[in-house]
């Protein structure tokens, strides 16, 4: 088992976490395992393997400041919360995993908790996740991880007989990233390995959800961070400082984002280029309600309130964050592959309001 891991995975001498195994050789390492583009002065750079970079672009690479704030942060705090709602599993995961061959090396990038690591016995489980605390909670019960970006996985190529990146791909926040954690997940499984692919779906089951969510203008530019791009927005569009923050049910409070606002240094008075009859709403904030007594776990929400990353609703006793997705519409994920020589679609289907891929490495 150790000389299994020892030739997958590098680990950083911080963060990146391994539960099971306290050393490691013949490391592979990524040119970020932290938090790519968060500033964090633990996540210093590791040389690449063999002085690769994977074809990672430094724009790519780059995380877009919607994604730091509004998915790494807001994970950070609700980890604990978080893990706790997350035990129940797939049947279309489980049965994914149920079929992969003993002694089956399986990668599972975007690990949350970790309640897939180890599912089936017969199989060997790596994971990753960006949040820091997620990781601890999966070290904590033996599982072998790190702390990583999708998008540059400190994995070498050709290690793993599958891989999962279950509910994950919705958080980033542009299609290079997207395009580039799918070729990823394809560059580090091996030739025949599978690879399967979860995000949350426009077509929901209960239509109801999408009136709970805050929609978001159309993104404004590729990256979400340039707000200098001339932009025009038509009348129907909502603009950042108006949008109502709803809660997980029916109930709606109407909040100002003004730390969303202010990190776009004015984009209130610009304007957005959309099409109204081409364009469909992907891009929400959905709510997370963390319990006032889960809330004193660390100190963090404190600090969210302080800043404006998190709201009260004194009703219900919680502290309300905010999480960025882009929601797939039917096909989206088949245009992201559409162009990767090196994997094939095999699968593809819509599952409990997810659509989801199977992939083979060609």
């Amino acid at each position: 088992m150790i000389q299994i891991f020892s030739r997958i995975a590098a680990r950083s001498p911080r963060r990146a976490t391994s539960a099971s195994h306290p050393s490691s050789s013949n490391a592979i390492s990524t040119s970020n395992p932290m938090r790519s583009g968060d500033g964090n002065s633990e996540g210093q750079d590791a040389p690449l393997a063999e002085g690769k970079d994977h074809g990672c672009s430094p724009g790519v690479q780059s995380t877009p400041d919607i994604e730091k704030k509004y998915v790494h942060r807001v994970y950070d705090a609700i980890a604990p919360h978080f893990s706790s709602t997350r035990f129940a599993k797939w049947p279309k995961v489980a049965g994914f995993l149920n079929s992969l061959r003993p002694g089956s090396v399986v990668l599972d990038a975007g690990c949350g908790n970790g309640k897939y690591l180890g599912f089936n016995p017969e199989c060997f489980y790596i994971g990753c996740d960006i949040s820091p605390p997620l990781i601890e909670i999966c070290a904590g019960r033996g599982h072998e991880v790190f702390v990583a970006d999708a998008v540059n996985l400190p994995y070498r190529e050709n290690v793993a007989d599958a891989a999962i990146s279950i509910a994950v791909l919705h958080h980033l926040s542009t299609e290079d990233r997207r395009r580039k954690a799918i070729e990823e997940l394809i560059r580090v499984v091996k030739r025949g390995g599978l690879v399967l692919i979860t995000v949350w779906a426009v077509e929901q089951e209960d239509k109801s959800l999408l009136n709970k969510w805050t929609p978001l203008c159309d993104k404004y530019n590729e990256e979400w961070v340039d707000p200098s791009s001339p932009m025009v927005r038509n009348k129907s569009a909502t603009t950042l400082d108006s949008i109502e923050e709803t809660d997980e049910d029916t109930r709606a409070v109407k909040q100002t984002d003004d730390q969303l606002k202010n990190s776009y240094d004015g984009l209130e008075d610009k304007t957005l280029i959309m099409d109204e009859h081409d364009k469909t709403q992907q891009e929400y904030f959905v709510p997370w309600h963390l319990p006032f007594h889960r809330a004193e776990i660390g100190g963090a929400s404190a600090a969210a309130l302080q800043n404006g990353l998190a709201k009260k609703d004194d009703k219900k006793g919680t502290v309300v964050y905010n999480r960025y997705y882009h929601i797939f519409v039917e096909g989206e994920l088949q245009r992201l592959v559409a162009g990767m020589k090196n994997a094939a679609i095999v699968d593809q289907f819509y599952d409990k309001s997810n659509w989801c891929i199977v992939l083979e490495k060609l």
